[in-house]
C-alpha cells in the first residue's frame, strides 16, 4: 500500500478495519479488540511477519544491490563448508563494513527489519575455518542488544526493585534485539552457538569497555558498568531456540512464561498514511533523541484513537515467549539490593564454541545433509522484491 496524499479519517479508517479483517483477525466494534481462532494464531503470524518484511524491504532495495556485490562473500554455500573445520570468532560491529554486513544479514530474516534502539551492541560471529573463493570468512550468525524497556513485566515479577532504584538497576541489562543464525549454518545449529555467545565472558567485556565511566545522557548519572542479564522474546510463540539450552547442566536461558500479544507489525502497511495523517494535523511523528524508542507505538496509538478506534488493536493476541539470560549466579540479590557486588558466571566463548561443537555441530552434521546443497543465491532471491526505488 503506497502513501496517499490527503487521506481522509473515514477512508482511512475503513483501511484499518479491511486490513485486520482481510488478515484473518475478528475487530470487536464495541470494545476495539481483536480476536483470532488459537488453531490459525501460528500460521496467521507467519503470514502478518511476511507482509511487514516484504513492506520494509521496499525501502532497502537500492542499498541491498550496492551492497550485495561487495559482500556477498560472507555468506556461504554449503559445498564449501567443513563442518570439522568450523572455527568461529566473535567480532564486536565498529566499522561501517561490519554495520552493513550485520545490516544484510538481518534483511535476510522472515521478521520485518528492526535497527534497534537506544545503547546498542552489534556482533558478527565469522567461520575462520572455512572460506569461499572470495576469500572471507563466511558469516556464521549475528546478535544485536539494545536499551532494556524500562517496563518488561515477565522480568519485573521476578524482583522487588528497591525504591527508586528501578532505573538504574534495570539499565545493568539488556535486551537481545537481533539473533539468528544464516544458511547453511542455521541447518547446523548455528542459532544455538549465538544463543551461547550472547552469555559469553567477552559480550560482558565489551559491554564494560563501552560504557564505563559513561553518563546517562538524559539524567546526567554514571551507571555501573555491569552487565548482569540480557531479556529476549521469541519470534513465533514457543521457542525451540532458547528452550533446554543449557551448558554444564546449568540453564543459558531461562523461559518466563508468555507475554501478550502487543505491537505494531500487524499495522506496518498502514503506517506511512498514520504518519501522514497525524503530521496534517500537525503532530510530529519522527523518532530520534528525546522522543523515546516507542514512537512507532506511539504514532500507531495516536492515529487509531484520532479516527474513532482503539489503541487496544494493537493487542494482536498472538502471544510470544521471554526468556532471561542470567549472566551473574546472585541475579536476585543484585536486583533486589542485597548484593552490592555481582558474582558473574564464568562462560568464556571458547568453551562455547567447544561445547556447541560436540553437543550440536558435529552430530547434526552427520544426521542430516540438505545444507550442502544450499547455494548463498538463493538469499539474493529472498532479498529482492518488486520496488520503485532501484
Amino acid at each position: 500500500m503506497s502513501e496517499r496524499a490527503g487521506v481522509s479519517a473515514p477512508l482511512l479508517r475503513d483501511l484499518v478495519l479491511g486490513h485486520l479483517t482481510a488478515l484473518g483477525f475478528e475487530v470487536n466494534p464495541r470494545t476495539g479488540t481483536l480476536a483470532l481462532d488459537g488453531k490459525k494464531s501460528k500460521d496467521l503470524l507467519r503470514r502478518l511477519h511476511e507482509q511487514a518484511r516484504l513492506f520494509s524491504l521496499r525501502s532497502h532495495q537500492a542499498w541491498i544491490h550496492r551492497s550485495w556485490p561487495r559482500l556477498s562473500g560472507y555468506f556461504a554455500s554449503g559445498p564449501y563448508i567443513t563442518p570439522e573445520s568450523v572455527r568461529p570468532i566473535l567480532v564486536e560491529v565498529t566499522e561501517p563494513w561490519q554495520s552493513d554486513l550485520f545490516r544484510l544479514a538481518r534483511l535476510t530474516w522472515s521478521l520485518p527489519y528492526n535497527k534497534g534502539y537506544g545503547r546498542r551492541l552489534r556482533f558478527l560471529l565469522l567461520d575462520e575455518g572455512n572460506r569461499g573463493p572470495e576469500g572471507q570468512p563466511f558469516l556464521i550468525g549475528i546478535l544485536g542488544l539494545q536499551s532494556p524497556p524500562l517496563s518488561f513485566p515477565p522480568r519485573d515479577r521476578l524482583f522487588q526493585y528497591p525504591p527508586g532504584q528501578k532505573t538504574e538497576l534495570v539499565n545493568q541489562t539488556m535486551d537481545i534485539y537481533a539473533l539468528g543464525a544464516l544458511p547453511p549454518y542455521t541447518d547446523l545449529l548455528g542459532g544455538k552457538l549465538v544463543a551461547l555467545a550472547a552469555a559469553s565472558d567477552e559480550i560482558r567485556e565489551v559491554y564494560r569497555r563501552r560504557y564505563e565511566s559513561r553518563r546517562t545522557e538524559i539524567e546526567g548519572r554514571t551507571l555501573p558498568a555491569h552487565l548482569v542479564a540480557l531479556t529476549t522474546t521469541s519470534a513465533f510463540g514457543r521457542s525451540s531456540l532458547y528452550n533446554r539450552l543449557k551448558v554444564n547442566g546449568e540453564p543459558v536461558a531461562i523461559s518466563l512464561g508468555f507475554v501478550e500479544g502487543y505491537g505494531t507489525f500487524h499495522l506496518e502497511p498502514l503506517y506511512p498514511l498514520f504518519r501522514q495523517y497525524l503530521e496534517a494535523q500537525g503532530i510530529a511523528t519522527r523518532g530520534g533523541y528525546g522522543v523515546g524508542p516507542r514512537i512507532k507505538w506511539q504514532t500507531c496509538v495516536r492515529a487509531l484513537e484520532r479516527l474513532g478506534l482503539s489503541g487496544n488493536l494493537l493487542r494482536h493476541a498472538l502471544p510470544r515467549e521471554a526468556f532471561l539470560f542470567p549472566l551473574v549466579h546472585n541475579l536476585k540479590d543484585y536486583m533486589e539490593g542485597r548484593a552490592q557486588e555481582p558474582l558473574y558466571r564464568s562462560l568464556p566463548f571458547a568453551e562455547l564454541v567447544a561445547y556447541w561443537r560436540e553437543r550440536w555441530l558435529l552430530p547434526r552434521a552427520g544426521r542430516v545433509s540438505g545444507w550442502r546443497k544450499w547455494r548463498r543465491e538463493k538469499l539474493l532471491e529472498f532479498l529482492v522484491v518488486g520496488s520503485e526505488e532501484r
